[in-house]
C-alpha cells in the first residue's frame, strides 16, 4: 500500500539529521543500503501478522556509505511480511484499519521532524 501526498515524497535532508531522526520515530535503517539508496523499516507484530511501514530514499547528493549524502525520499509504502517469500504491497493485501490509522499518526510527525531541516 503507497501512502500518497504525505509530503514526505516533496523533502530532500541530509543523511546524518535524517538517521536521527527517523531513529526517534523508531524506523530502522539497519544494513538497508547502497551506495545511492537508503530504506527506512518500523515493524508492526500484530493479530492479523506482521507489516512493516517502510520510508525509501536516494541519494541526490554524495554518497550513503560515508554519511556524506542529501536524501530524496519517495512516498511510504506498507507491506504485509510472508515467510519466507518477503514482503508484499500489492492492492490485494489486507491492511487493518487501525494499522493504516497508526501509520498515517507516525507519518505526519516524521514529517514536522524532517520539515525542520528538509530542503
Amino acid at each position: 500500500m503507497k501512502f500518497d501526498n504525505t509530503g514526505l515524497e516533496n523533502f530532500k535532508v541530509d543523511l546524518t539529521r535524517l538517521d536521527d531522526i527517523m531513529e526517534r520515530h523508531r524506523m530502522v535503517r539497519a544494513g538497508q543500503w547502497d551506495y545511492e539508496r537508503v530504506t527506512y523499516d518500523k515493524k508492526y507484530t500484530i493479530k492479523e501478522g506482521t507489516y512493516y511501514l517502510r520510508v525509501q530514499g536516494y541519494a541526490t547528493e554524495g554518497d550513503v556509505d560515508s554519511f556524506d549524502a542529501v536524501i530524496q525520499l519517495m512516498p511510504p509504502i506498507l507491506g504485509k511480511y510472508y515467510y519466507p517469500h518477503g514482503i508484499e504491497y500489492g492492492d490485494d493485501e489486507y491492511f487493518p484499519h487501525d494499522l493504516i490509522k497508526h501509520c498515517r499518526k507516525v507519518l505526519e510527525a516524521l514529517k514536522e521532524d524532517l520539515a525542520v531541516f528538509a530542503e
